[in-house]
Order: structure tokens, then C-alpha cells, then sequence
């Protein structure tokens, strides 16, 4: 039976579609059409719709199902687009440059779309949680993982923007230098932030995994590809920091390591192998 919570859930995923779907035409649109310029303001208000609307959405998440809503694939998703639309917010009044949300607007909108329309209803259900999710490390280590999930995305798409720029204008004699210096220093950034943050959440899962299965490290497929994502930003800043590599170099770390995230993000997780999985394929 449908209650007025599911209703309400329906209707507040329709809004975040919408909202997000609506800011990335505005934005793409920015690109043929100047004239949109003058309504930037406008409609860079959206983006507020946007992330209120997810932001009831996990609440209501919470208040329905009695615990965090970071239990399954879709609330982690709906999590990792509230992160990227609270970042994208604070880049692009930080930058006041329209190439944020041309870069960062698609991505929210696939992540909401993917798990809105591609999971199917049993992996977007709120359940009871097992007992071995019963732990407040569930609020702790799940949330400063997608946190940091999202702050690494960001480095790297940006990086991304940064590399795909510089390989395709080295023949324009236009000075791009402080354009391309703004996005390499604001990928730096955002990765520095990242870090420690993935190193802090595969700590606390560690100290979690030894209370509940009496092990800090089992070699869990998911455990592997968080060390191995871990180890590509250590490269990404080790290099950066002591080795001088920045520009084309780091950004090409940066682009290794946004693939790398998603294979540990999802990847390992829709193929139902290990304790993180969710067995989409399985």
C-alpha cells in the first residue's frame, strides 16, 4: 500500500529531477545562446531549489525508515548528489564562473537519474537494518566515504576540464593561462580536502569491521579498491607536493583516479561480491 510518506518521496524526486534537469539545459544552453548571461542570476537559484530538494529527500529517507538514510545504493547516491550540488554551489560563488555548472550540473543529474530510474524498486526501498549496520560507525564511516567521494569527483572532473582544454587549445594563441591556472589550482584544492577525508573514512571502517567481525582488514573486494583509490591520490599529491608536477601531469593522475572511483563506488558493489555489495548482478 502506498502511504502519504511514498507520496511525498515521489513528489520530492520529481522536484530534484526537474530542478536538475533544468539547471543543466540552462547551463549547456549558456554556451549558444550569450543572451541567457543576463538571467544567469535567475537561474543559478535553482541550484538552492536543487539541493533543498535533496536535502528533504534524505530527511524524509530518515524520518520514514527510523535510522540514517545511508542503508542502501540509492541513499548513498542521493547522498553523493546532495555533496556535489552543495560543492557545486560553493565553487561557483567562489569562482563566479558558468564552466562549474556546465561541468558539474550533468554529473548531479546522471547520479539522480541512475538511481531513480536504473535501480530497481527493491535497491530504492528502505528496509530494517542488520544487525551488523546497527552501529553509529554506519553514520560515521558511510558518511565521510561519500563525502569524500564527492570532493575527490569534483578534483577530478575538473581536472578532466583542465586536461581535455589544454590538449585541444595548444594551438589558440588566446592567453588561457589564467583560466587554466584557476581550474588546476581549484582541482588541487578540492582533492586536498578530499583526502584525508577517504583516509579517515577507511580508518573508521577498519575500527568498525574489527568490533563487528573481529578483523580490521579482510581484503574485501571493496576494501581493495578503497586502497587503491586511496593509493592514486597519494600519487596525485605526493607528486603535486614534493615533485613540482602540476597541469598536465597531475591532471592526468586526477582522470585515472575519477575511474578508479567509480569502479570502487560502484562498480564492486553492483556486482555483489563481498560484505559492501548489493548484488545487482549477483
Amino acid at each position: 500500500m502506498t502511504t502519504e510518506n511514498d507520496f511525498m518521496e515521489i513528489f520530492i524526486s520529481n522536484l530534484c529531477f526537474i530542478s536538475l534537469l533544468t539547471n543543466m539545459i540552462f547551463y549547456w544552453f549558456i554556451l549558444g545562446f550569450t543572451v541567457l548571461k543576463n538571467y544567469y542570476f535567475l537561474f543559478s537559484k535553482l541550484n538552492l531549489v536543487s539541493l533543498i530538494a535533496l536535502s528533504s529527500l534524505l530527511i524524509l529517507r530518515w524520518y520514514s525508515s527510523g535510522h540514517f538514510p545511508l542503508s542502501n545504493l540509492y541513499e548513498s547516491l542521493i547522498f553523493l548528489a546532495w555533496t556535489i550540488q552543495l560543492l557545486f554551489i560553493t565553487l561557483e560563488k567562489k569562482t563566479k564562473n558558468f564552466i562549474v555548472g556546465i561541468l558539474l550540473s550533468p554529473t548531479i543529474l546522471f547520479i539522480d537519474t541512475f538511481a531513480n530510474f536504473a535501480l530497481p524498486n527493491n535497491m530504492q526501498t528502505s528496509s530494517t537494518l542488520v544487525p551488523s549496520l546497527q552501529s553509529n560507525w554506519l553514520i560515521m564511516h558511510v558518511t565521510i566515504m561519500i563525502l569524500s567521494y564527492g570532493l575527490l569527483l569534483v578534483g577530478c572532473i575538473l581536472s578532466i576540464f583542465y586536461l581535455g582544454m589544454k590538449l585541444t587549445t595548444k594551438k589558440i594563441t588566446l592567453n588561457l593561462d589564467p583560466i587554466f591556472h584557476t581550474f588546476d589550482d581549484l582541482s588541487y584544492r578540492t582533492i586536498s580536502i578530499g583526502f584525508p577525508l577517504l583516509t579517515l573514512g577507511i580508518l573508521s571502517g577498519a575500527v568498525w569491521a574489527n568490533e563487528t567481525w573481529g578483523s580490521y582488514w579482510n581484503w574485501d573486494p571493496k576494501e581493495t579498491w578503497a586502497l587503491i583509490t586511496w593509493f592514486v591520490f597519494a600519487i596525485y599529491l605526493h607528486t603535486r607536493l614534493f615533485r613540482n608536477w602540476t597541469g598536465t601531469k597531475s591532471a592526468s593522475i586526477a582522470t585515472l583516479g575519477f575511474g578508479v572511483i567509480w569502479v570502487c563506488y560502484l562498480g564492486v558493489n553492483l556486482l555483489g561480491k563481498g560484505l559492501h555489495s548489493y548484488g545487482w548482478f549477483s
